[in-house]
């Protein structure tokens, strides 16, 4: 590979499911994403559409993604909200309010969901599903010996320097997975400790994340925040649009390749796309500065890196 990839990795969920916890998920969004899309193509950039259930019985979104497929200009991956996913299980009794981790089900639940949205997605796209991430961010072994399981090669759940545990799923639960120490390169997981690189088919693929401020200021508003008797996980930058932030986002993509990375991973949501399909991108304005944004990074990044599916990259790293 004579360039580093670029991963453009996209949540394809239901709208704006930052504020909605009644139960009723719309995806008007899907009809959003063919910009999106077009925007890539003209740089030659391919994005991995990690898809949830609702938008994966979309018929608009069938029919987009379909099309992505057949010309061979993205690809389509498995996403999983745990509490709308099939089949239903009532794990917390307000699945709907606390939006539980997978990780909290029962492993046979684990297992059925996962189960049950390979095969949908796998029917509906007629393709196989090789890439994957967890919603909410969690993962964990069990979670990995199952995509194993399942036949997936790519995950890219996890999310370096970020601690989730200070994100509530379940109220008896612990909170997320914690990615404090894990490596920011990718490598092929040991399903028994899926910090640290072993022997198995499933290649992890971390998001690109740096830290906003230096090893010893992180030290002491940590410090800070404990004393206050408040604990959360030290402020970072992605590479995310997040409304006005391309300096920022070149900035996190430059160091990144900068120490030697053979990647750089971008991530939205499908729902951002849309005008008030998120709390970020409100209006028609909102979502013109985004696309700004994007041509900016995107203009940036095409001299330097190959445009990759998920898929695609894994092909690139030898396999244990």
């Amino acid at each position: 590979m004579n360039k580093p990839a670029f991963l453009i990795t996209i949540d394809t969920e239901g709208d704006n499911l930052w504020r909605n916890r009644s139960g009723e998920v719309t995806t008007r969004n899907a009809s959003y994403l063919a910009r999106f899309q077009q925007l890539c193509e003209k740089y030659g950039f391919k994005p991995t559409w990690l898809t949830n259930y609702e938008m994966a019985i979309d018929p608009v979104y069938i029919d987009f993604a379909r099309d992505v497929i057949a010309r061979q200009t993205g690809e389509v991956g498995m996403h999983l909200h745990a509490w709308n996913s099939p089949p239903a299980y009532d794990l917390t009794g307000d699945d709907w309010r606390f939006q539980p981790y997978l990780i909290e089900y029962p492993r046979e639940e684990m297992h059925k969901k996962i189960a049950f949205m390979t095969q949908l997605l796998e029917e509906t796209f007629d393709t196989k599903m090789l890439s994957h991430r967890a919603g909410r961010w969690a993962f964990n072994e069990e979670y990995a010996r199952l995509l194993i399981e399942f036949g997936y090669r790519v995950d890219c759940s996890v999310t370096p320097r970020v601690n989730w545990t200070f994100a509530p799923g379940a109220p008896q639960g612990n909170g997320g997975s914690n990615y404090t120490h894990f490596p920011r390169h990718a490598y092929y997981l040991d399903p028994e400790a899926i910090s640290r690189p072993g022997n198995s088919t499933l290649l992890e693929v971390p998001m690109s994340i740096q830290y906003k401020h230096s090893g010893l200021m992180n030290g002491l508003k940590q410090g800070y925040d404990r004393l206050r008797g408040k604990q959360r996980s030290p402020s970072v930058h992605w590479l995310r649009p997040a409304g006005g932030n391309v300096q920022q986002m070149i900035g996190v993509a430059e160091k990144t390749l900068a120490e030697g990375a053979d990647y750089v991973e971008f991530m939205l949501h499908s729902s951002e796309f849309m005008p008030d399909g998120s709390p970020t991108f409100k209006d028609e304005a909102d979502i013109e500065r985004l696309y700004d944004d994007l041509e900016q990074l995107f203009g940036w990044l095409h001299t330097r890196t190959a445009g990759m599916t998920l898929a695609e990259y894994g092909l690139t790293k030898p396999a244990p």
